[in-house]
């Protein structure tokens, strides 16, 4: 071992262990987001009833090792009636009730699950370390898992316990494996893959993928290495080296067969064996590309009568079932929002816009550098297959996200292909030259300090091209700016500004926060049409007071918000987009601002949108006439 392969193993240890104190301290200090609240009891009731209906379109592994420590503090679970319609996405309600039982001893139950799944995102990192370091040398292993380490992506989405840092994390893990296996083909590394490649896809199903990458990366790889003839051996010398050719296709077709059993085995253990090898036929779609119907909740089988539909499908019912709920929900579509527009459907260049602003600015310089080192290469033949095992799994990932037009919402789903990317990069730190070094040195500084800035709030981070995470709502919204986190900062702020009462909130979350103790109401509605000026001019918007308001509601997101009365309506789509026009004295991290509007600015307001002046004596009447 050499002087600088041991400094870096002591390297690695503390960067991995600073990761895992930053995530264990950011997980601390958030409000469980939208989907963690529905991930937690599903998981839970994975364990405890084996049944895994819940939260279907996302497999089961993540919420499962989630709730593993949970369980141990025995909260409160809500029961779970049958239902025979899995559209119907029943974990959001139970998500409620669940948080509703457990009161504020919920939030410990989250960042307990959220401990749980710290290790998910240490093992991503120390494979980008150990792949980087395999064909680029230790130095660049090291800054590959720098990169990781504080990625504001992996940093954001590493302090929750939902299923894409998993999907990363256990998705790098297999693809590194299968390459170990591809250079060095053994009975011993082919279950060891195979496990892998099943865990891996109980994170998410984005790596079906591999279905079809792995077989053709085997198949380029064995054609570029078979055994051939070589120059100067006669015609008679060639029937030994094609019987050899042929034996190891048939020993790569079976090993790599062996791989593919072996992983649909772990996915049947997790489901514990439930529904597999149930007729495609038998199955009732409900998404138009599998036979059900696009209108309605109809259900069907375009397998059904055909020879398709008799075979057995070798993996549980509830893992096809997902797919086909989640790609219903893509063919049905949702609003999603862009650069300020909200529009029914997604763009194609969604993520593009979101890679751009999300990540930053440092990485892109580094990319940059990497192609043009890759480019500028002497021996590219020599690493063509880890360009094709790196970048392969990137852009499809890429292209198969951003082909899904219905709706755009998350950033996050291209994350899976973050750790091959910052491994592909690395190979900029193992390059001679004074100049770029100097160059890569410093976009990596960039990329850590312009995290760092942040941190914890990763999750609404943006960089330098937009302003920051004040910015970042006029570009993107939802998970990739405000998904729910703020509550508890809120409530902290409220404890230190008791004049801010009563408040308004306009809460965008997956809870009731008067869990936490806040009391509220619903700000006041304001004119979204010309019919609305035809109103009562008294029952809008804007008043003076004290109001907090989510970034995605700000923004026009349409989603059920919590009344401060025990229910969650459903409130016009721009009906609290008026707080643009007003400038927030404090926010609760970047995802929730707050602000102290008075008579002369609120009527200021009012008046550019053709509502009467406010008069506060006419209000109080009618309130009063209201109780």
């Amino acid at each position: 071992m050499t002087i600088l392969e041991s400094k870096s193993r002591f390297v690695v240890v503390i960067l991995l262990t600073l990761h895992a104190g930053m995530l264990a301290w950011a997980a601390t200090r958030f409000s469980p987001t939208v989907d963690e609240t529905a991930h937690l009891p599903a998981g839970m009731t994975h364990w405890l009833y084996g049944r895994y209906e819940l939260y279907a379109v996302n497999p089961p592994l993540v919420r499962m090792v989630a709730a593993i420590p949970v369980l141990f503090l025995d909260p409160e679970l809500p029961q779970m009636a049958a239902s025979d319609r899995p559209y119907m996405r029943r974990e959001f309600p139970i998500a409620r009730d669940f948080i509703k039982a457990n009161g504020t001893s919920s939030m410990v139950l989250y960042t307990v699950g959220r401990w749980a799944c710290i290790p998910f995102s240490l093992l991503g990192g120390y494979v980008c370390y150990r792949w980087a370091a395999t064909i680029f040398g230790t130095k660049a292993g090291l800054f590959s898992l720098s990169l990781w380490c504080f990625s504001p992506t992996v940093l954001a989405n590493a302090q929750m316990l939902t299923p894409d840092t998993g999907a990363a994390g256990l998705g790098i893990a297999a693809f590194y494996l299968f390459r170990c296996w591809l250079h060095r083909p053994n009975w011993d590394l082919t279950i060891v893959t195979g496990a892998a490649l099943g865990l891996a896809l109980l994170t998410k199903f984005t790596w079906v993928i591999v279905c079809l990458l792995w077989p053709a990366i085997w198949y380029f790889h064995w054609r570029r290495n078979r055994p051939t003839e070589r120059n100067g051996e006669s015609p008679v010398d060639r029937a030994p080296t094609t019987a050899e050719s042929s034996q190891s296709f048939r020993r790569g077709a079976i090993q790599l067969t062996v791989i593919g059993i072996v992983a649909l085995y772990v996915v049947n253990i997790f489901y514990a064996f439930d529904g597999s090898f149930r007729r495609l036929g038998d199955f009732e779609f409900v998404s138009y590309a599998l036979g059900g119907s696009l209108d309605s909740p109809t259900s069907g089988n375009r397998f059904r009568g055909t020879v398709l539909g008799e075979l057995p499908v070798p993996v549980p019912d509830n893992f096809v079932l997902g797919i086909d709920v989640q790609k219903r929900d893509f063919e049905r579509g949702f609003r999603s929002y862009l650069l300020g527009e909200w529009k029914n459907g997604g763009w194609w260049y969604y993520y593009l816009v979101a890679l751009i602003v999300k990540v930053p600015i440092g990485a892109w310089i580094l990319l940059g550098l990497a192609v043009y080192v890759r480019c500028a290469s002497s021996g590219r033949n020599e690493r063509i297959l880890d360009d094709v095992l790196l970048l392969g799994p990137a852009v499809t990932i890429f292209v198969l996200v951003s082909s899904q037009a219905g709706f755009s919402h998350h950033m996050r789903y291209v994350f899976p292909a973050f750790p091959f990317v910052f491994i592909w990069m690395s190979q900029v730190f193992a390059q001679p030259g004074r100049v770029l070094k100097k160059v890569s040195g410093a976009a990596w500084a960039w990329f850590v300090v312009s995290s760092l800035c942040y941190f914890p709030h990763s999750l609404s981070y943006f960089n330098e091209w937009t302003g920051g995470p004040r910015g970042g709502h006029r570009v993107l919204v939802d998970s990739n700016i405000d998904w729910g986190q703020g509550a508890l900062l809120l409530k902290e702020w409220l404890d230190r500004h008791p004049e801010a009462r009563p408040l308004g909130l306009a809460y965008f979350g997956g809870f009731d926060p008067r869990v936490l103790g806040l009391e509220f109401r619903l700000p006041p509605e304001g004119p979204t049409s010309a019919d609305d000026l035809h109103r009562d001019h008294a029952e809008l918007g804007p008043r003076p007071g004290w109001y907090a308001i989510s970034v995605s509601t700000l923004r026009g997101h349409h989603y059920r918000l919590p009344t401060g009365t025990g229910d969650l309506n459903y409130i016009g789509r721009e009906a609290f987009t008026y707080f643009q026009e007003f400038e927030p004295v404090a926010t609760a991290g970047y995802s929730i601002y707050i602000y102290h509007l008075r008579r002369d600015e609120v009527n200021r307001v009012r008046e550019r949108l053709g509502l009467s002046p406010f008069d506060a004596t006419k209000t109080e009447i009618r309130d009063d006439e209201k109780k």
